[in-house]
């Protein structure tokens, strides 16, 4: 039987729901339809057709991903919050992540972030092309992070594997070391070790001076995000 009362929000969450668990080839509007219990022309009343349904979808993951309130004592810390929070939301919607990407829209989906962190590194006493450079570096950061991620879930079992490579016995200076890097990597800590190393060498007062600084800054941010459709697209989110 079919429903009574349908909400647009009910059309968009169900909608969302189903490509980020299956993908947007995935998304029918006669399957929408029978995974909301109603009629395929409901669908159409509320969103229109199917690339309309789509943008509408994006627009809506643009704002969410907009939704970034750092917490932390000091700038170094929020900073690293703001990261931690970017890498949960492009991981937690590979699909609607690579969406937005094909839409044109991801510079647009960074800015909150971006203006979150200009604000910390603000707050730091960084200004103009050195601060622009520190919100660029944890943007890049984070995106190079995820595609290393993300190609290691969607890699083959490896033969030999790291366990293997790396036996105590190859490495007597070192073996401590060689057990360490034998066992899985955890990369929710190497995340944050990563994040905090490069926040302390951005915000270091001997760092004004580093080469590069001025000519780096007005490179266009594209080039660090060209690469989140992929980071985010073919693997689930854990």
């Amino acid at each position: 039987m079919a429903r009574t009362t349908l909400t647009r929000d009910e059309v968009l969450d169900t909608a969302a729901s189903l490509v980020m668990r299956h993908g947007p080839a995935a998304l029918t509007m006669r399957g929408l339809a029978a995974e909301l219990g109603t009629a395929v022309t409901s669908i159409y009343w509320h969103v229109g057709n199917r690339e309309s349904l789509l943008d509408a979808l994006v627009e809506r993951t643009v704002e969410e991903m907009g939704a970034i309130r750092p917490t932390g004592r000091t700038p170094a810390d929020r900073i690293l919050a703001v990261a931690r929070i970017l890498r949960r939301e492009l991981r937690g919607r590979p699909h609607l992540i690579a969406m937005v990407h094909e839409r044109g829209l991801t510079e647009r989906m960074f800015l909150p972030a971006q203006q979150a962190l200009v604000h910390e590194v603000h707050a730091a006493g960084l200004r103009g092309a050195r601060a622009a450079d520190a919100v660029r570096a944890v943007q890049f950061q984070v995106v190079g992070y995820l595609l290393v991620e993300r190609n290691r879930e969607r890699s083959p079992a490896q033969s030999p594997a790291e366990s293997e490579l790396w036996d105590p016995a190859a490495a007597p200076h070192d073996p401590a070391l060689a057990r360490a890097l034998a066992r899985p990597a955890d990369p929710d800590r190497l995340f944050l070790l990563s994040v905090r190393a490069l926040v302390h060498a951005l915000l270091a007062p001997g760092a004004a001076g580093a080469p590069g600084t001025a000519g780096t800054a007005g490179a266009p941010g594209t080039a660090g995000t060209a690469g989140t459709a992929d980071a985010t697209r073919a693997a689930p989110p854990r």
